[in-house]
């Protein structure tokens, strides 16, 4: 079902089409099989280890940003940013987190490092914009998240 917008798109390109959210098939087509992947993992590492904490909701960014798939209870976890044969998270981390990630730096990737180091810190934290191209950088996203917002299972001692 890939449409003549498609084919012409260039990797890394959002879903901006502002009429309605894409829905599950649209975002398969749009991420490609591989990128998908990470999306499914990723949905469904969510919905284990936090468990009716959270209602994804659809938010457009405009044109520039398009569609993202937010996480959000009080306040905001993560966003799932599809895009053109490519997946990447937004984590916002604020001044705990910062200490928190500073804690284990060495622990972090060289990449994860460098795009913290590189981001600029708002009144709100940084805004880390994580691309996942491996499983690799998909556990490290997980472990990103777990760090700003403990798992049910490290909650609960399981």
């Amino acid at each position: 079902m890939e449409s003549k917008t498609a084919r012409s798109a260039e990797i890394g390109e959002r879903i901006s089409g502002k009429s309605s959210h894409p829905d599950e098939c649209g975002v398969r087509d749009w991420l490609g099989p591989e990128a998908f992947q990470h999306w499914r993992e990723l949905r469904s590492w969510i919905d284990e280890f936090y468990p009716n904490v959270f209602t994804p909701d659809w938010i457009y960014g405009g044109k520039k940003r398009g569609w993202a798939l937010r996480y959000k209870e009080n306040r905001a976890f993560c966003s799932l940013l599809p895009a053109y044969r490519q997946l990447s998270v937004l984590v916002v981390l604020g001044r705990v987190e910062r200490e928190k990630f500073e804690e284990r730096r060495y622990f972090w990737s060289s990449s994860l490092v460098n795009l913290y180091d590189e981001s600029r810190t708002y009144h709100d934290g940084k805004w880390l914009t994580i691309p996942v191209l491996s499983a690799d950088d998909r556990i490290e996203v997980t472990d990103l998240m777990s760090m700003k917002r403990p798992t049910r299972s490290r909650l609960h001692g399981l």
